[in-house]
């Protein structure tokens, strides 16, 4: 079969949707569909949307179906990449030890692979995107968690048993603010999102004669402002915003830090809503490393913006079908 008219189908699912699209051999999404995902329904509902989302890609382009090197999944961790069975997911209970891709093949008769997000994400940047030319890859999502996989020439790194590559649960903090995962100071639990949205609630309370742009944004009410409001005050020139992403640059930079000295990655890439945000302050996280890195060549790393936004996970859930 020729390879480049093949096509891969790519299911990303989340706690609240599944979406699935093809893709062609160079990354392009040519369809995509979404349904309802009932997370805390049965494991029978569970998969009765996965199997609802991609016929509704055969429907709509069934002459795809023929040239398909497989199905790729995008799933909530944790699981078994290497059996594809869905552990325990806390965004997703409705499957405990679930075997999704033998269900999945069984279903479709075409091979099928399940792996996490983050991992399939910087393995879509590796082959198509911003990581292509660059033999390993560091990638970190930031959005409302912080997510990030580990590329090497080509290949996820699993690590042992699956679990490697939490690079959103590294503390750098163990005093900080306690994450969703248990642990204290988890660069997650100060930079993702609702991180950015806290720190920012709390200097308006500090100050509440700052005369911040967040609090009209918010409608006056400290506790409505979130990193979308964050981030248009910044937009507006308001410095106590300027001020929390400032922060939140250097929070990154010493993570970037840890992470540089441990891997030395040949380019590191972000993606997500919040990366978008912090772009404009790479130039400081940058002035930053210099105090946080034992690797004087840091400068030579690259800092990158992601090349797939919202479709990473369809994206990344096809490239595993391209290893």
């Amino acid at each position: 079969m020729d390879a480049a008219r093949t096509f891969a189908l790519g299911v990303d699912i989340g706690g609240t949707k599944v979406a699935a699209g093809l893709v062609d051999a160079e990354g392009r999404i040519l369809f995509q569909t979404r349904v309802a995902m009932p997370a805390r329904g049965g494991a029978a509902e569970g998969l009765g949307a996965v199997q609802s989302a991609i016929e509704g890609v055969f429907a709509a382009r069934p002459e795809a179906r023929a040239s398909l090197t497989g199905i790729g999944i995008c799933a909530p961790g944790p699981l078994d990449p290497v059996t594809g069975v869905i552990l325990n997911p806390p965004n997703v209970p409705c499957w405990r030890n679930f075997p999704l891709a033998a269900e999945v093949q069984r279903i479709f008769g075409l091979s099928s692979r399940v792996d996490n997000d983050g991992n399939a994400a910087a393995l879509a940047e590796s082959i198509w995107g911003a990581g292509v030319g660059y033999g390993n890859v560091f990638y970190a999502t930031l959005g409302t968690g912080i997510g990030t996989g580990i590329v090497f020439d080509r290949k996820i790194y699993h690590g042992r048993t699956g679990s490697a590559a939490e690079g959103g649960h590294l503390t750098i903090d163990y005093r900080g603010p306690q994450c969703g995962c248990g642990k204290r100071g988890c660069i997650e639990a100060l930079c993702s999102g609702p991180a950015i949205a806290r720190r920012a609630q709390e200097r308006l309370i500090e100050s509440p004669d700052a005369d911040s742009k967040m609090f009209a944004l918010a409608g006056g009410k400290v506790n409505g402002v979130n990193a979308e409001i964050v981030a248009e005050a910044f937009r507006q020139g308001d410095p106590l915003a300027c001020e929390v992403l400032r922060e939140t640059a250097d929070f990154l930079a010493i993570w970037a830090g840890n992470v540089i000295d441990l891997l030395e990655p040949d380019v590191f890439i972000f993606g997500g809503g919040v990366a978008q945000l912090m772009s404009g302050f790479f130039g400081r996280l940058r002035e930053q490393l210099a105090n946080w890195c034992v690797n004087k060549r840091f400068a030579e790393i690259p800092m990158v913006l992601a090349k797939y936004g919202s479709d990473a996970g369809i994206a990344g859930a096809a490239a595993l079908c391209r290893i």
